[in-house]
């Protein structure tokens, strides 16, 4: 794995240096980049489609977020600090609730702070269509009340980003270039049946960003797959 990275990396510029040198990263240690799982505009995956509270899964009256800066909504918080913006971007990126919340207006939310050269605006619109609701899943999501928040539990930097940038040759990498992977509780709830209800699931993912000295606050990037966080 090391010779073939340092090779690829040689061979490519960074600035695509998440989605050229970092998909090597990703693909040497067995991930991948989030990409839809297909292209009809319903790929949401069964996480975004239903409201996800089986009489099974009932825990009784839903709760409210314990963090207030992962209410629905919340800016993202404009920082220098990887993990501190991690944790924000996750926050904004899991809190919606379609009662009070536009579809549109979460996407816009996190586009704010994405990369200023817009190279890697494209790559992350498709990774966010792999989180968010498609429009028809949310229609349907509304019929229950659904709204979602995420208790953020971990933000780690990856060993395995840290073991990418040493085999890569000076100056491949931008300098503020980092990874943050999050790990949380997925919450989510609503009504059935005139009933209240709530689920929750753990999540791993990792955000890639821009932070200092490249930029004067740090600006996201790419998202992993939700199953695919670096460790």
């Amino acid at each position: 794995m090391r010779d073939t990275l340092k090779a690829w990396i040689a061979t490519h510029r960074v600035l695509s240096i998440l989605i050229a040198a970092l998909t090597l990263v990703l693909v040497a240690v067995g991930l991948r980049l989030t990409t839809p799982s297909t292209t009809d505009g319903d790929h949401a995956a069964a996480s975004s489609e239903a409201p996800q509270v089986a009489p099974e899964e009932i825990d009784g009256q839903a709760d409210t977020p314990a963090d207030p800066t992962m209410a629905a909504g919340a800016p993202i918080v404009q920082t220098i600090d990887p993990d501190v913006f991690a944790r924000s971007v996750a926050g904004a990126l899991f809190a919606w609730d379609t009662t009070s919340t536009n579809l549109p207006d979460l996407t816009e939310q996190l586009l704010t702070v994405v990369d200023p050269s817009g190279e890697e605006t494209p790559g992350l619109l498709l990774d966010l269509r792999t989180y968010l609701p498609t429009p028809k899943a949310w229609t349907h999501l509304g019929q229950y009340q659904t709204r979602q928040w995420l208790d953020v539990t971990a933000v780690t930097e990856p060993a395995e980003w840290r073991e990418g940038l040493a085999q890569a040759p000076d100056g491949a990498v931008v300098e503020g270039t980092a990874a943050r992977t999050i790990t949380g509780i997925r919450h989510r709830a609503g009504t059935w049946d005139g009933a209240a209800v709530s689920a929750s699931s753990q999540v791993q993912f990792t955000i890639f960003m821009s932070c200092a000295p490249a930029y004067e606050q740090c600006h996201l990037l790419r998202l992993s797959a939700s199953d695919a966080a670096l460790l």
